[in-house]
């Protein structure tokens, strides 16, 4: 998943929470706020190091799962083992943000690191894709704990006129795996092993960790205060909530890709805990596409439902149908990055307000064009070369928009609903690319007996999603005054 957000606002998967994060926390855990140089170097190498490995895995392992699957098997696995991390990252993220709230950041640091190191071994050694979509799952469980106890640190440790570069950085080290992360994955999955794209992350992630750990010295211990009963109540439902979901998410993902009877019990099962928990994690009205912040948050999820669910889709389509090798196969995603960045400057320099209106549709119409563009390269006798063209042009669709979005949300909201709006764009993200992934996937499943028809299917369900993103945008333009609170600011 991405999260290139010129906007300074983080955009991205429930693994990049923000700089309202980070305010969030800096009450309890500011210290005397002078921070000796050093100290503040070191913390700014370790964490862009985290995260920027934390994107590069993303972007390498949609680059080598086509060959991934041709090693161990598993087609019916495919859209699983990309979708498990979305799935736990959006319940560790709930998680991280309450043990980070109640004991500070170093627990959840700590552990995030570890776990998101074990996965990715238990990924790289797996004998069968099952193993990975489970090493993946904890891969994913890692990321979401260690990114939110980032941000915090920035708010604890940093200056406040020094922090603008930090959020700057974190923001590049998503955008610089994308340019080079495919190559480097496709490089490597071509001359040595897949497995290696997995096994060599851990021992830099940990490299970074043991610069990072001890400097969490210079953060005080939280002490345990007595909490308000109401926001304790508040909390363990927004963690029941995120919890549910995610797992409804997961649940969803192992339906489409296993079919008949228990399928269908997975399948309703998710259904209906979805139905309730979604509505506790979003803005009152999100699913009805309110006018205003509802539908601008509702628009963010339905973008990543579409982006990633046909991206993850895209280099296996080129590796299969069209005989690229998986380095070539990644220029795709590479394409996609820049036009994205590209995207993300334009709206940057757009500041009339019924022009960024128009971004809200703008950016999704593109979307959809763009990716019924790279569908039809499944189309018999189509050219490899559409998936690229499509693409490029999709990536500069949703860097219009994705960014856009976060603008108008905190624009239109209330400044003490900021940490809880931010938190509603984040799950949205997650749960959005966990539902398209799963939705693509049992689409793609029920057809891939026919070939290319499985890949023609799985994309026009992507695209679907964006046109739902076109409807959502065009309503959330309609943004004047704060909205409703969310459900979720209970927490």
């Amino acid at each position: 998943m991405r999260a290139q957000d010129s906007s300074g606002v983080a955009a991205g998967p429930a693994t990049e929470p923000g700089p309202a994060a980070a305010r969030r926390a800096t009450d309890d855990l500011a210290t005397d706020g002078a921070r000796s140089p050093h100290v503040v170097r070191l913390l700014m190498v370790a964490s862009v190091a985290l995260i920027t490995l934390a994107a590069f895995e993303a972007l390498a392992v949609a680059t080598v799962m086509p060959v991934v699957v041709d090693d161990l098997g598993g087609l019916h696995l495919y859209a699983v083992a990309a979708g498990a991390p979305l799935a736990a990252q959006l319940v560790a993220t709930a998680a991280s943000g309450a043990w980070v709230d109640a004991r500070g950041p170093r627990g959840s640091l700590v552990v995030g690191v570890l776990a998101f190191c074990v996965g990715l071994v238990v990924a790289g050694l797996a004998p069968a894709m099952g193993i990975l979509a489970i090493g993946r799952a904890v891969q994913g469980f890692g990321a979401g704990l260690l990114m939110v106890p980032l941000y915090v640190l920035v708010g604890a440790m940093v200056p406040a006129d020094r922090q603008p570069r930090f959020f700057a950085a974190f923001a590049a080290a998503w955008v610089v795996p994308g340019l080079v992360g495919p190559a480097i994955a496709g490089t490597v999955a071509d001359a040595v092993s897949w497995r290696w794209v997995f096994l060599a992350v851990p021992v830099l992630t940990l490299a970074a960790g043991a610069v990072l750990v001890p400097l969490l010295r210079h953060v005080p211990r939280k002490r345990r205060a007595a909490q308000d009963p109401a926001a304790r109540r508040a909390t363990r439902k927004i963690l029941l909530a995120a919890t549910g979901a995610g797992l409804a998410a997961a649940a969803l993902q192992v339906a489409g890709s296993g079919g008949g009877a228990s399928g269908l019990v997975l399948a309703v099962a998710g259904v209906a805990v979805l139905a309730v928990t979604v509505r506790l994690l979003l803005p009152v009205g999100a699913l009805r596409l309110r006018r205003g912040v509802p539908s601008a948050v509702t628009c963010r999820g339905l973008l990543n439902a579409a982006f990633v669910s046909a991206e993850t889709f895209l280099p296996l389509l080129l590796v299969r149908e069209h005989g690229w090798t998986v380095r070539e196969a990644g220029l795709v995603l590479t394409v996609s990055s820049l036009t994205w960045a590209g995207g993300s400057a334009v709206q940057g320099r757009v500041h009339d307000p019924r022009r960024r209106a128009l971004l809200l549709w703008l950016g999704p119409l593109i979307l959809v064009t763009g990716t019924l563009v790279a569908a039809a390269a499944s189309l018999p006798g189509a050219p490899a070369w559409w998936v690229v063209v499509g693409w490029t042009i999709a990536g500069a669709g949703i860097g219009l928009v994705f960014p856009a979005l976060s603008v108008v949300v905190l624009q239109s909201t209330a400044p003490a609903q900021h940490g809880a709006v931010s938190s509603s764009l984040q799950i949205s993200d997650a749960l959005g690319a966990a539902l398209g992934l799963a939705a693509a996937g049992a689409l793609f499943l029920a057809f891939v007996a026919h070939g290319a028809l499985g890949f023609l299917a799985g994309l026009l369900v992507s695209a679907a999603l964006a046109v739902g993103a076109l409807a959502a945008g065009a309503r959330a333009t309609a943004v004047s005054a704060p909205a409703p609170a969310s459900a979720s600011a209970e927490a």
